[in-house]
């Protein structure tokens, strides 16, 4: 296991389902977990998001069951194809109109145990950041921040068991919370490591750039 602390940031490389016990507390989990429908295989239609070398990450889906079983306040996106519990606060993230008609998602579903309607959020990253993406399921850092605002305002320590490329710690560090977060990629993990790096040197993200 390897650990490193970037400001108000704690990134660890490994198994989540190992490391999360030894953690101390924290007040949210918001993730976004390999869905198992080999999505690193895929070409996702923009250049650039093409290019991204092709692996077998997301080849096999997680029991996220032990996510569940903290009983924090948790988003987990893609939940649409885990079978968690029955809930009423789901999470819609609608790609815009410039996705409607196409053969890729016009949008993309999160579960939440959150006490909440189910709400939905508009953003269009074609244009923009998800041009630049470097991991084939990055969410925008707006949509991840949006996440964060739904949370009980008492969730100030936010862990993403599935980092990725640190984009959930990126949207911790423009609203000013502590960020845990776990990647058993270690080319992923590194490259979370520099953007958190970046922002943390910043103070906060720039919008303008890569999610």
């Amino acid at each position: 296991m390897r650990r490193e602390v970037i400001g108000n940031c704690e990134l660890y490389l490994g198994d989540c389902f190992e490391i999360l016990p030894i953690l101390g507390s924290m007040g949210a989990i918001v993730t976004d977990p390999p869905y198992g429908i080999n999505v690193g295989k895929m070409n996702l239609g923009f250049s650039r998001s093409s290019r991204i070398e092709k692996s077998d990450w997301d080849k096999i889906a997680p029991d996220l069951s032990p996510l569940v079983e903290l009983n924090l306040p948790t988003i987990i996106w893609g939940g649409n194809y885990f079978p968690l519990p029955i809930n009423k606060g789901w999470l819609v993230w609608d790609k815009g109109g410039r996705m409607k008609g196409r053969s890729f998602a016009e949008c993309e579903l999160a579960w939440s145990n959150l006490k909440i309607n189910a709400k939905t959020f508009m953003y269009n990253a074609v244009n923009n950041d998800c041009r630049d993406k470097i991991h084939h399921a990055q969410k925008p850092v707006m949509v991840m921040k949006w996440c964060l605002s739904l949370l009980p305002e008492e969730c100030s320590t936010i862990c993403d068991p599935f980092m990725g490329s640190g984009t959930t710690g990126l949207a911790c560090i423009d609203k000013g919370l502590r960020f845990i977060g776990i990647e058993i990629n270690e080319k992923y993990f590194d490259i979370a490591c520099e953007r958190i790096q970046i922002a943390t040197r910043q103070g906060r993200f720039d919008f303008g750039g890569t999610t």
